[in-house]
């Protein structure tokens, strides 16, 4: 398992072995066939864990059956009412990701915990209709924008040289992918902050 692979598996049990209750916004986990704009078989794992919490999707519109019509910049709940949240590849599309940051923190109970995951060197990819494509994030940025939480835990997601493959026709060739992480170990990118982007786990 790849140390982001682990971080995710690791805090995603924590979440959900701690807190009763988690807002998935924009549907992130993509565990729950039929609801979110994608489900990912390969997180089917997670399903065992959901069943145990009351787990809601957020999501802008209504397209894909979420359990709640909100927006990030302007999150449907009170002040420290929210156990946890999950934000993963969402914050590249908000148009003011200071003010969603704002926001999550501003929900969250005391204690509360919010996995993130933001891209840093990552292709356009906006949708027609649903989002657009406004920003990328280095590990200074996200220091900057989550000064406020009292825990932050940041994990690089690739290194320089599997992340360059990435971006590449050939970023879906397994055998590739191996070889170019055990370039970057081997060479010492495995640290470096030319990742294709970061897992963040913060608590309020």
């Amino acid at each position: 398992m790849t140390p982001w692979d682990a971080f995710f598996h690791h805090y995603v049990q924590k979440i959900f072995s701690e807190k009763r209750c988690v807002i998935d916004i924009g549907g992130g986990l993509r565990a729950v066939r039929g609801r979110g704009n994608r489900y990912e078989p390969s997180r089917a794992w997670l399903s065992s864990l959901i069943e145990k919490v009351n787990y809601k999707i957020m999501d802008p519109v209504p397209d894909y059956r979420p359990d709640l019509i909100g927006d990030i910049e302007y999150l449907p709940f009170q002040d420290n009412t929210q156990e946890a949240i999950i934000c993963l590849a969402v914050l590249e599309h908000v148009q003011d990701p200071w003010k969603a940051c704002r926001e999550i923190r501003r929900v969250l109970i005391p204690g509360g915990f919010c996995l993130l995951y933001v891209p840093f060197l990552y292709y356009y990819h906006a949708e027609k209709g649903y989002y657009k494509d406004y920003w990328r994030f280095t590990q200074d940025a996200l220091s900057l924008l989550l000064q406020d939480f009292t825990e932050v835990d940041i994990q690089n997601v690739r290194g320089a040289i599997e992340t360059w493959l990435h971006l590449s026709p050939f970023g879906k060739c397994t055998p590739l992918r191996a070889f170019c992480r055990w370039c970057d170990k081997a060479y010492g990118k495995i640290a470096s902050r030319q990742v294709s982007g970061y897992y963040v786990f913060c608590v309020k």
